[in-house]
């Protein structure tokens, strides 16, 4: 004979709520891990849906399981709302930061490893999470910026490129014979082993001052990490052909 005793009843009850959501998890995960790898999400995103889907179908069944047994949830559910809003506001730029990592990781901002700029600071990506992005100068001083300053300033990008422009401002005397002191600075700049040949190096002139002609002598390179140091090899190898004004 069925036993119809409520304890037995409940206990079943209980084991198939339990049992669906450990299915319903198991196929929330495969969706999600099968729908990034189709449009290429990053890891991390991917991780992150599956930790928010997965505790919420736990909540989800916690909730349905304490009304099986009797249990008031109502008076739960308001405490545990009066104590969201308050720790809500506490946590208000948590929140800000968890989102705009997930803005960060969606778009595909940018991505360890590469060279960005924010606010005066360059450095290369070593650890990006959902609440901070840390990053490494070329010093090797660590900088952690919350994720939601991202969002509220311009920020560069150096790696998006597959090509980096080293621009060297400089002054050339009047004394001097413009166009030989250009095809100089050119070849000079081209015989740097770190100078790309395609785009060429080239000098751009800016305007004529009372001390000589500003211009600007452009190479190209392909390692953004290193644009300080090239600049400064740069300006080393054409000191003799010129007088340097500015390296910034």
């Amino acid at each position: 004979m069925l036993n119809t005793d409520p304890l037995y009843l409940d206990l079943i009850k209980i084991a198939v709520i339990l049992l669906s959501s450990f299915i319903i998890i198991k196929w929330a995960i495969y969706i999600i891990k099968k729908t990034g790898n189709r449009f290429n999400f990053e890891p991390t995103l991917i991780q992150v849906l599956i930790e928010i889907i997965k505790y919420s179908i736990i909540a989800v069944a916690i909730t349905v399981v304490l009304k099986e047994v009797g249990w008031d949830i109502s008076a739960i559910v308001l405490s545990l709302g009066i104590v969201g809003i308050a720790v809500g506001f506490a946590a208000r730029d948590t929140i800000s930061n968890f989102i705009a990592g997930l803005f960060i990781l969606a778009d595909k901002s940018f991505r360890v490893g590469d060279i960005i700029e924010l606010s005066g600071q360059s450095g290369k990506v070593i650890k990006l999470g959902l609440r901070v992005t840390t990053i490494k100068t070329e010093d090797n001083k660590i900088i952690t910026i919350p994720n939601s300053t991202f969002s509220k300033n311009i920020y560069i990008n150096s790696t998006a490129q597959e090509t980096r422009r080293v621009g060297l401002d400089i002054n050339i005397p009047y004394e001097m014979e413009l166009e030989v002191v250009v095809n100089s600075l050119v070849e000079t700049a081209s015989n740097c082993k770190w100078t790309l040949h395609e785009p060429k190096p080239n000098v751009l002139i800016k305007e004529m001052t009372d001390t000589g002609i500003k211009a600007t002598l452009n190479v190209w390179v392909c390692d953004p990490w290193k644009v300080a140091t090239f600049r400064s090899q740069l300006a080393l190898k054409v000191k003799g052909l010129l007088v340097i004004e500015d390296v910034s």
